[in-house]
């Protein structure tokens, strides 16, 4: 069965109960307008709350210049967002509603307790108090003819009209908490342009030997270094924790490499990483440790007092280097400092934390209204920029979701 609702004062739709949708919410409800938020699961903020089962980490405390870079090719345009809600002001607007925060020893931020809950709880406190109005279980179909909103909810199919509209509806990744993509081809069909969703922050797949895949799979890659080559040719390093998995890597390490290994795969079909087994030794001190008679060690037990190197990094060594190599102390330093690894894919996007691409920047105004469907505006993470985790995705979702809704404020006041 479809109904049409029936109310005097039309109110703006938001879609999407994450954090871009829920801020823009705030916003608007705040300048006066009645909004009613909708959103496709039983409740908001589900993503948002499993991004916290770890630790909250809600944004970052590097400096202006190198937090706006984690943004690569999309920096202007998130700048833009960010020049009003920055990461000082995430900070300042958490503790408004009654949360503290620190700041870690990696620089990230997170709430005083760690968790996301207490936080959403208060905010959804603030947001119920300034008249939002939340349906759950009303997922977005598109429009109909007239132009209605088209929602299926448990009692059928729902139209709603709106003043304006704002889509916060996530990219591709974790569909099982309501990030499907599925709102991509409603939106083509409009002509809105959009570049195809695709991993981010995710693992990546190498064909590893049956041996180390069953002996060493979900082992940690303790205090490594791992370099990779841009597109452009530029080289691009982190230091930190990675995981070895039954087909490849992943960890945070990975992660925060993973547009530029991401854009290798889709440019050439596979994609070259080395790592750095060793950070704190220098090439020439393995190799003069490893030069020195052995007197009966083996070279694992070597490698373990001369380099620090065990378990599974030695066997990554055998993995990826061959026995003329390991047998050779000036190209056993070099690979132990260089050691190449060949990717062939990612992981699947709905395993990823998040994905790429989105509703392009040329489908937008200054504002993130479409410019095919006027009165429509996107933000969040189904916009097309990306960012490594850390606290920068949260920061920009809040940010474009603050800075739509202020053109949609802008917008409506013109209409008057």
């Amino acid at each position: 069965m479809t109904t049409r609702s029936a109310q005097h004062a039309q109110p703006v739709a938001i879609i999407g109960g994450g954090p871009a949708g829920l801020m823009a919410a705030e916003v608007v409800s705040a300048a006066g307008y009645p909004v009613d938020l909708y959103d496709a699961m039983p409740s908001v903020g589900r993503k948002f709350l499993l991004a916290g089962v770890g630790g909250m980490n809600i944004t970052h405390s590097e400096a202006a210049a190198p937090f706006l870079s984690r943004y690569r090719e999309a920096a202007p345009w998130v700048g833009d967002w960010l020049d009003a809600f920055d990461a000082e002001a995430l900070r300042s607007w958490i503790h408004g509603l009654g949360i503290d925060t620190f700041v870690g020893s990696s620089g990230r931020v997170f709430p005083t307790d760690m968790k996301a809950a207490p936080l959403l709880r208060a905010w959804l406190k603030r947001l119920r108090e300034q008249g939002v109005h939340i349906h759950t279980r009303h997922r977005w179909l598109g429009w109909d003819e007239d132009g209605a909103l088209r929602f299926n909810t448990p009692n059928g199919e729902l139209l709603k009209t709106s003043t304006a509209t704002l889509l916060a509806l996530g990219g591709g990744s974790w569909a099982r908490l309501g990030s499907d993509g599925s709102w991509a081809p409603l939106l083509e069909s409009r002509g809105v342009e959009i570049r195809s969703l695709r991993a981010s922050n995710c693992g990546f797949i190498s064909q590893w030997s049956p041996f180390l895949s069953e002996r060493f799979a979900g082992q940690p890659l303790k205090q490594i270094i791992a370099s990779t080559r841009s597109l452009s040719g530029e080289n691009i390093s982190r230091r930190g924790e990675a995981i070895l998995t039954h087909d490849g890597l992943e960890g945070s390490l990975i992660y925060a490499l993973s547009a530029p290994l991401r854009e290798q795969l889709e440019a050439r079909g596979e994609a070259n990483l080395t790592l750095d087994l060793a950070p704190d030794h220098t090439q020439d001190q393995l190799q003069q440790a490893l030069s020195q008679p052995r007197k009966g060690q083996s070279l694992s037990n070597l490698l373990r007092k001369k380099a620090g190197l065990e378990g599974v990094k030695v066997a990554l060594l055998h993995e990826c280097l061959s026995k003329d190599v390991i047998a050779d102390a000036t190209k056993l330093a070099a690979g132990i400092k260089a050691l190449p690894i060949t990717l062939t894919g990612t992981r699947p996007l709905d395993e990823a934390i998040s994905s790429a691409g989105g509703v392009c920047r040329s489908a937008l105004d200054d504002n993130l209204m479409l410019n095919a469907l006027p009165g429509t505006f996107c933000a969040g993470e189904m916009l097309d920029w990306e960012a490594p985790t850390g606290g920068y995705l949260l920061t920009a979702c809040f940010a474009s979701g603050r800075h739509a809704a202020h053109g949609m404020i802008d917008w409506l006041k013109d209409k008057r």
